[in-house]
């Protein structure tokens, strides 16, 4: 009776599978103006497009409390002036996989596991396109660059059953940056620093085998 306890914990997996709905919501505020040979009002500031999309996790449990993550999706924005130029699309359909892996600590209060984590990732823009509002200024081209960065993790698994299966509650926070850049043909016309810093929350199905 008194070895029942441990071993039921070593017959939990450790191998964990998420399906999530993700809502990515960015900053996009510019930081700072690098290069402008166009004349933006001296006031300009920007916004990205928050964006729902699916996510897969997968998660592997390195001890019953410790686990690392990572996850695997994609999302796309736009960037808009909210100040100078207001209204105007100055980036179109950037399309983004916000690679992320986590170290995350759970705590075992029976059928609900709540957990912490930080960890690293790295932005890739896979595309973006000039904005509508960028057309008449010359721009051909548009790129973001980019980077890595911290994040930050908190959540919660609730079983259902002993099958293994569950739900998930997830939040992120990202701290990263970009530059984003606009060319008329060869030229370098605009050169911004951009804080992304976004939210992300997921909910969703879990299933540790």
């Amino acid at each position: 009776m008194l070895a029942a306890p441990a071993m039921a914990q070593d017959d939990v997996g450790k191998l964990q599978v998420k399906l999530l709905g993700t809502y990515v919501a960015p900053d996009g505020e510019i930081t700072d103006v690098r290069t402008d040979i166009v004349g933006l009002p001296a006031a300009t500031q920007t916004e990205s497009s928050d964006n729902f999309v699916p996510t897969l996790a997968i998660e592997y449990f390195v001890t019953p409390n410790f686990s690392v993550e990572t996850i695997c999706c994609m999302t796309q924005h736009d960037v808009d002036a909210t100040a100078g130029l207001p209204g105007a699309e100055l980036v179109s359909d950037a399309k983004l996989i916000p690679a992320t892996l986590t170290a995350k600590y759970h705590v075992d209060l029976g059928g609900v596991k709540p957990y912490a984590g930080i960890g690293a990732t790295y932005f890739w823009w896979v595309d973006s396109e000039p904005g509508a509002g960028t057309v008449p200024l010359g721009v051909t081209r548009t790129t973001l660059s980019d980077e890595f960065g911290l994040v930050l993790q908190g959540g919660a698994d609730i079983a259902i059953g002993t099958s293994g299966l569950g739900v998930t509650f997830d939040a992120k926070r990202y701290f990263v940056d970009t530059t984003a850049r606009w060319y008329a043909d060869n030229t370098l016309a605009i050169e911004t620093e951009h804080k992304l810093d976004p939210w992300v929350i997921s909910a969703g199905l879990s299933y540790r085998f």
